[in-house]
């Protein structure tokens, strides 16, 4: 037998080391802090998720962009181009082999408590975000400086989130774009990532602009087709509906009795995914958020707490029905023994979802899940692009150092390529090693934040009650650092009223 080569030691070796860093990451703290921050968040708001749902959708539509900002439909719909994309399909997929069938209710849990996290990271990313080169620009970096006054802190936050959405992140979706086409068509995967490059090079040297009008073009369709398409296998398959449900539940608790010995596995796997997907709290969301142009705060972070909702609760499901309906899901318990086997020979992934469909749908399935997936990844690697912009912005703000915005450019282009022909496992890895280190700084910052993000919400909805459109003013509320609504405040104080001039006018 001859020995591994130099390569293969040295691929090994990176693996070994990148999944003990997750162990530590992605510890059992991490996941009790997910669940209780959303927790928190959502009893100190009574609930925002809940009572505020014909808010969040009203205000969808409310508002419109400017040359400074983007509109809240604009803003939703790129956070969504982050938050929908490979997480949707491949992670369902991954949290169910790992965790089984219960790990999609910990998912639901997740995105229900993580709305309440969306909306108060969301709302921070509006009070202390800024004008950077006539663009809005704001996220966990800038409200850590500005609330907390730590800057170190947020020197930190910025530089793990560029390595995490500018190195680490964006191979995870190239991965999965490559193999569901080269299932589905045969495409070799590296022709498939320099076309890849090569679009992602197009779009991101146009700027937050071109981003925008993307992303609102893109995020609607593409969310919309594939959950048609699910509710219409869920359908033909309605009969098993009920089936399916009470085993998503009995397992998520332990009560199956398949299942029930990997109930740490499920809440575990459930979680993982559940913040890989929807990205509340992780800190991403904020980025784009606070790109909008509103009124008030509160408002965007209403909009990002529903965007949650439609990630998990629409297109996680969806995977999770398809998958579960048809059987064609494998299940592993504690070192790889295998618990149930619905797909022979295809890896955890893509690849049982594309099965799945085309199981139902013979020549049409495989290739509709790889086309889903390059509208879904591809939208969510321009929107990581952003996210790292973002933060090299924010180091940028007082050393100009434009060389750091270009080699982003082609270290994401370079990084698109480098992850569509990695195996699935290093790519993950990486993907959850770049997430876990985010979540920990970003939970902890907007803990220790809350009672900003709040004071917002009960502004905001006291002057609801009074019949207002509401206006957002830091000073009257005691809220520091917010420079830029300061200087809204004050200009619009500068400003003569419309009343006040026709008064004037009738008195002269």
């Amino acid at each position: 037998m001859e020995p591994a080569s130099p390569l293969l030691r040295g691929n090994k070796q990176m693996n070994e080391l990148v999944s003990t860093l997750n162990e530590y990451v992605w510890s059992t703290a991490l996941i009790a802090l997910c669940l209780g921050a959303g927790l928190y968040f959502s009893v100190r708001s009574r609930f925002l998720q809940l009572r505020h749902i014909g808010e969040m959708l009203r205000l969808m539509w409310d508002g419109k962009g400017s040359d400074q900002g983007v509109s809240s439909f604009q803003a939703l719909t790129m956070t969504l181009a982050g938050r929908v994309g490979t997480g949707n399909i491949a992670g369902v997929a991954t949290a169910i082999t790992f965790g089984g069938p219960g790990a999609v209710f910990w998912m639901w849990m997740m995105a229900f408590l993580g709305a309440s996290s969306a909306f108060v990271e969301s709302t921070l990313g509006q009070v202390y975000k800024e004008s950077i080169n006539k663009e809005f620009r704001g996220g966990p970096a800038f409200y850590i400086e500005k609330g907390l006054g730590v800057k170190w802190y947020a020197i930190l936050f910025a530089i793990v989130t560029i390595v995490a959405t500018g190195v680490l992140l964006p191979g995870v979706q190239a991965n999965s774009i490559a193999e569901s086409l080269k299932t589905a068509a045969g495409v070799d995967t590296m022709v498939t990532g320099i076309a890849l490059a090569v679009v992602l090079a197009f779009i991101i040297f146009g700027g937050v602009k071109r981003i925008a009008r993307f992303a609102e073009f893109v995020v609607p369709f593409m969310a919309l087709g594939y959950i048609l398409v699910a509710c219409a296998i869920v359908a033909m398959n309605i009969e098993q509906l009920p089936g399916v449900l009470k085993l998503i539940f009995t397992s998520a608790f332990g009560l199956d009795a398949g299942f029930g010995a990997i109930l740490g596995l499920a809440i575990q796997w459930g979680v993982k995914r559940g913040v890989y997907s929807n990205e509340a709290g992780q800190g991403t969301g904020p980025h784009a958020s606070s790109a909008a142009e509103v009124s008030h705060p509160a408002k965007q972070g209403l909009v990002q707490g529903f965007s949650v909702y439609v990630d998990t609760l629409f297109v996680c499901s969806a995977t999770a029905f398809m998958l579960l309906i048809t059987g064609q899901y494998n299940v592993e318990g504690p070192n790889g023994i295998p618990m149930f086997t619905g797909v022979q020979g295809v890896a955890s992934g893509p690849g049982y979802v594309q099965t799945a469909l085309e199981n139902i749908m013979p020549g049409f399935g495989a290739l509709f899940v790889a086309i889903a997936l390059l509208f879904f990844a591809g939208t969510t690697i321009v929107a990581y692009y952003y996210i790292a912009e973002t933060n090299i912005s924010y180091l940028n703000r007082t050393t100009n150092r434009p060389w750091l915005t270009l080699v982003l450019k082609l270290g994401m282009v370079a990084s698109t390529i480098y992850g569509a022909v990695k195996t699935a496992d290093v790519a993950w890895a990486l993907g959850d090693l770049g997430v876990g280190l985010m979540a920990w700084l970003n939970l902890i910052a907007i803990l220790l934040m809350r009672d900003t993000a709040f004071t917002c919400l009960r502004d905001y909805e006291a002057q609801k009650k009074q019949g207002k459109d509401p206006q957002f003013d830091p000073v009257a509320l005691g809220i520091k650092n917010a420079h830029f609504w300061e200087q809204r405040v004050a200009a619009g104080k500068a400003q003569p009223k419309a009343g006040d001039a026709v008064a004037s006018e009738t008195v002269g």
